[in-house]
């Protein structure tokens, strides 16, 4: 009861703190501006991530919040931070990377990162990379209205379900906090057209939460390579986006880091017809994966490979589909000024102030 509580409240916080949150971004502002790939018709506001950190804290400080699993909030507050001021500003990439990396560093510390090998580097080697991975995924997923709050919201539930099943109500609270505090942000990111961007500050910070969930209700309860695996299936959508758009711009001989319009989500747009049901059909698959999930956990490590083993193949022809069916391509404009640049924001929205 503890973390549906925690949810609930974090939801409504986020749902009410949004419009405050919108009118402090109009009057500094501080905006997302179309620009080159990116397709919404006005400025939108930024600091959708202030308001869903701003829940998730307040659903945590009415639910509880176990000392032990205190690190992964406390690392999601200078992310955020950090998040907000390259949307501000810009930041270097290498700057960025670095955060995350001592971020990385301190679940470990904390006891928080993943405990599958014998070998304490290597366990270590994965933390970091798993956090960097996860983290930046969830960026790349912030490209159309709802897509990374969905994706997020689902994952966390997911990881919810794994932590309860195993009796860690600490994760589960933080979990459906989190989850909350998306579901929260939804109904004006949503809107036709979209009120508020969440931006890297949104984006960044609900990576690290899922990357940090993931691992602690997974490591405690299942052991070995196995318990990377149901992590991988958990935010099985972020990994197989970034796979896709990897795969596609290295095809098309641009940087990876470059935007564009060809991710999972514009390839679903030009079939299902607009964001909302794109953020629809993301979170149901998402929670059909997570759910699919948590019964093969419960079966044996065996059932779990091979649920990875058909989820790849699975990911394999879809990507194909993606790469090569006519009614999944994408438009590969550059952008304004010839040059690279970060994949953040909304990339295919129409919006307004």
């Amino acid at each position: 009861m503890h973390a549906v509580v925690a949810g609930a409240v974090a939801a409504l916080v986020t749902y009410l703190l949004t419009p405050l949150v919108i009118r402090l971004a109009v009057r500094t502002s501080f905006f997302d501006r179309p620009a080159g790939y990116k397709g919404h018709g006005a400025p939108t506001p930024y600091l959708g991530g202030t308001a869903i950190i701003a829940g998730l804290l307040a659903g945590l400080a009415v639910g509880g919040l176990h000392s032990h699993w205190a690190p992964i909030v406390l690392c999601a507050i200078p992310v955020w931070a950090m998040g907000t001021i390259d949307d501000r500003i810009g930041l270097p990439i290498l700057l960025r990377v670095g955060v995350e990396v001592l971020v990385g560093v301190a679940l470990i510390v904390a006891g928080l990162g993943w405990q599958v090998f014998h070998f304490a580097p290597a366990n270590d080697l994965l933390t970091v990379l798993w956090v960097l991975g996860v983290m930046n995924a969830f960026n790349l997923m912030d490209n159309m209205d709802g897509a990374a709050a969905t994706t997020a919201a689902a994952s966390a539930i997911g990881a919810a379900g794994i932590a309860l099943l195993s009796n860690q109500r600490g994760p589960a609270t933080i979990c459906l906090a989190t989850a909350g505090a998306c579901i929260g942000f939804l109904p004006r990111n949503l809107a036709k057209p979209s009120r508020i961007f969440m931006g890297d500050g949104g984006s960044l910070t609900l990576g690290l939460l899922v990357a940090g969930l993931t691992m602690s209700a997974v490591t405690r309860a299942y052991f070995g390579p196995s318990g990377v695996v149901i992590g991988a299936l958990l935010v099985g959508l972020v990994i197989f986006d970034t796979t896709l758009v990897t795969i596609s711009r290295t095809r098309a001989g641009r940087s990876v880091l470059s935007g564009g319009r060809d991710h999972t989500t514009h390839r679903l747009r030009g079939w299902l017809g607009s964001p909302q049901y794109v953020a629809i059909a993301l979170a149901a698959t998402q929670i059909a994966i997570c759910g699919v999930t948590i019964l093969l956990a419960r079966a044996g490590e065996g059932w779990v490979i091979l649920a990875a083993g058909v989820c790849l193949a699975f990911g394999v022809v879809l990507l194909w589909q993606f790469e090569t069916a006519p009614r999944f391509r994408v438009e590969r404009e550059p952008v304004d000024d010839g040059t690279p640049q970060p994949a953040r924001g909304s990339a295919h929205r129409v919006a307004s102030v």
